[in-house]
């Protein structure tokens, strides 16, 4: 990467030089090149080292979308020079997630007076900045918001409201019960909405999504052609959320394609919405569908919608079963090669032929899976996880074995059960009881087995002929794997209190150890991983082989691996973290974590670590050694960890941590807090919302959502 100060030669000047002269490069590599520096630099720093750079630094291909959102180095002073030098040149920023910034740096936006797409998830917005400035944004067709409380359309000035009805694309993030700028956007074509309502206020008062009821002006839907809305827990998001699906009960638009709700938990179907299901199924055609499972289970809606060419499915927590899915989804095995997502995750019956009678430990119909890869062999993100999904001893029958045909998978997530090789004749694993982990400063007992640490000695004791080696064998250009057990639950959910005991994992799943995580090493091209609730982890020598193969990997997720009362891996992690120099995430979530200095020793070697997060009911820390490692590793901005130390230990160091790096920093968040705390939830809600969906909770993340859902 091009940096300000480095030397560089001029046009005017030649220096000799036995090296590669990076000027005479011709434009197109240069501008590849380029492409891969933030703007902020390019625009403030590289474009200023030689007349050449002057010129590349401000070709259209590079000015026009500016992607700020995670450029955590980004100011408020470098954003108004940024607008002042290129904002006329701008079509396209992205901000989203810039919490840090102040508000005020929404004014500088104003000069860029072309731009088509804004998107400003996650910045603090009001109504009368906002008024101010898409007031002079006529060219705007895609905007991301959110709506905080205290927001009030009628001070939305009617140039503003000009603006908002030419939008087509809107996204937009309610924390306080409101249609926002919806009923402004009368040429929707596009509508994006997520539902982060909490259900009491700060001061304990109990929201209701009725102060809604007294606006004027609804939503318009007659253009829609894609509806998605995602609800966090909570009562008040699930009545919010009716309010805007009232209207589109009344008249379901002629052109919706895509409709999608994703709601955890309980979601009881109404009247209001059996009408605009039954409107759907009478007069629409849908390419993407995902409903609450309340809407699905024991209906037979499915059997009724129609489908064009589908791109997504989603059917997460439904009671769906195999033959359901066969006959009424995939239409008794019709070509569905425009499928390229499906999410069945926590679809305990889904690879079974009927429900009733079956137990959920029950082996799977693979005659079902088969049908499925043979009609859905496009597929790029498939999602298995939270079920129990064991394959009988059939040869060839494999999950693994069928999974292997679908070639051109990007990501995958699989309970842990699932990936059991039970085939006749396979070595079985060492079982884990009265086994004595090496560890640090114990000594391994006369007579105690030892267990391999790397991947030879591991291939002697393993067959790399099993059913996931060759399934990972197979798969080389997946980028995103999830092995998670199928009773797995994080003991920091959304807005409860942590949890202190866990479900036992899958019988089938204490055969899966090691062996099975070196195999993950095969992936080249990985880039982000998560293991959870493997106890058959014995060393975690598979993770060294991924640490020294998978050179790609920037997000690594562990949670709840080997013997829950001690970290046996940590010797292996350590090793594995010096070979992850682009690992930019990490999380990790074991009860008795020890975070001290071997381990923030080997992390200090991943120099692109930009977040971490720790969860550990009963985890110690020791502070010297996280201040050490805060100023080793220079790119990090977020430290979470959730501890099982006091109150005043966590404070202590968080005021340290933030009292040193802030101001050097300005995208820092940090958050120590003792994990069962019984204001625990308080903290968690002050939390950017960019970390908390995307490391700090728990979550399998493969067909979450459609694939390129937001720009």
């Amino acid at each position: 990467m091009l940096r300000c100060g480095e030397e560089v030669v001029s046009e005017e000047s030649e220096e000799e030089s036995n090296g590669v002269n990076l000027m005479e490069f011709s434009d197109e590599i240069l501008l590849h090149i380029l492409s891969y520096v933030p703007c902020t630099d390019l625009v403030l720093n590289v474009r200023r080292t030689c007349r050449k750079l002057a010129t590349l630094c401000l070709d259209k291909s590079l000015t026009h979308t500016v992607l700020l959102q995670k450029d955590y180095k980004v100011n408020k002073d470098k954003v108004k020079q940024l607008m002042r030098d290129i904002g006329k040149e701008i079509y396209q920023l992205n901000m989203a997630g810039c919490y840090w910034l102040p508000s005020s740096t929404i004014d500088h936006v104003t000069r860029c007076k072309n731009l088509v797409k804004l998107n400003l998830s996650g910045c603090h917005v009001t109504s009368l900045r906002l008024s101010k400035m898409l007031s002079t944004l006529q060219h705007l067709r895609s905007l991301a918001i959110d709506v905080n409380p205290g927001f009030d359309a009628s001070q939305l000035s009617s140039e503003c409201k000009a603006t908002l009805s030419r939008v087509s694309e809107l996204k937009q993030t309610l924390y306080t019960p409101s249609y926002g700028v919806v009923p402004c956007c009368t040429s929707l074509e596009k509508l994006l909405l997520y539902f982060e309502i909490l259900d009491r206020s700060r001061e304990g008062f109990m929201l209701s999504g009725q102060l809604m009821v007294g606006e004027s002006n609804v939503p318009h839907y007659q253009n829609l052609r894609i509806f998605y809305a995602r609800l966090a827990p909570g009562y008040v998001n699930q009545e919010v959320v009716r309010l805007y699906l009232a209207v589109l009960s009344d008249r379901t638009p002629e052109n919706l394609h895509a409709f999608l709700i994703s709601a955890p938990g309980s979601f009881a179907e109404t009247g209001a919405t059996k009408n605009l299901l039954d409107s759907m199924a009478r007069n629409v055609r849908l390419d993407a569908l995902q409903l609450p499972k309340a809407w699905i289970n024991g209906s037979g809606l499915l059997q009724h919608l129609k489908f064009n060419n589908p791109f997504y499915f989603s059917f997460s927590r439904c009671t769906l079963s195999g033959g359901h899915l066969i006959q009424r989804v995939i239409n008794g095995g019709k070509d569905l090669k425009s499928l390229t997502s499906l999410n069945l995750s926590g679809c305990v019956h889904c690879l079974a032929p009927e429900s009733l009678f079956r137990k959920a430990e029950d082996d799977i119909d693979s005659g079902i899976l088969e049908s499925l890869v043979v009609s859905c062999c496009n597929l790029r993100h498939l999602n298995l996880s939270a079920a129990h999904h064991h394959s009988s001893e059939s040869i060839g029958n494999h999950l693994c074995q069928l999974l292997s045909r679908l070639k051109h998978l990007l990501s995958l997530a699989l309970p842990v059960c699932s990936i059991t090789d039970v085939a006749a004749g396979v070595e079985k694993p060492p079982t884990t009881p009265n086994v004595v982990p090496q560890t640090f400063g114990r000594k391994v007992r006369i007579g105690i087995q030892t267990y391999p640490r790397n991947l030879g000695d591991q291939a002697n004791q393993k067959i790399e002929s099993s059913v996931f080696w060759a399934l990972m064998g197979s798969l080389r250009f997946l980028e995103t794997l999830e092995i998670i057990g199928s009773s797995f639950s994080s003991a920091m959910p959304r807005n409860e209190p942590a949890i202190r005991n866990s479900l036992p994992p899958c019988v089938r799943a204490q055969s899966v150890g090691d062996s099975e995580v070196a195999a993950i090493s095969q992936l080249t091209y990985l880039q982000s991983l998560t293991l959870a609730q493997l106890p058959n982890i014995l060393t975690g020598s598979g993770l060294i082989n991924i640490g020294l193969q998978c050179q790609h990997l920037r997000t690594l997720s562990l949670a709840n691996l080997g013997m829950m009362g001690k970290v046996v891996y940590m010797p292996a992690l350590t090793d594995m973290l010096k070979h992850c120099k682009c690992l930019r995430d990490l999380r990790l979530e074991q009860p008795y974590f020890c975070a001290g200095a071997q381990f923030f020793q080997a992390l200090s070697h991943c120099s692109s670590l930009q977040r971490l997060c720790i969860v550990s009911r009963s985890g110690t820390l020791q502070s010297d050694a996280v201040m050490s490692f805060m100023a080793n590793c220079l790119e990090v901005i977020m430290c979470h960890m959730f501890m099982g130390e006091s109150l005043t230990v966590c404070k202590n160091l968080q005021q340290s941590i933030v009292r040193s790096f802030q101001a050097e920093r300005p995208a820092l968040n940090v958050v120590i807090f003792p994990l069962l705390h019984e204001d625990l939830t308080e903290v968690i809600r002050d939390v950017p919302m960019r970390h908390l969906d995307e490391i700090t909770l728990f979550k399998s993340r493969v067909a979450e959502e459609p694939p390129n859902l937001w720009w």
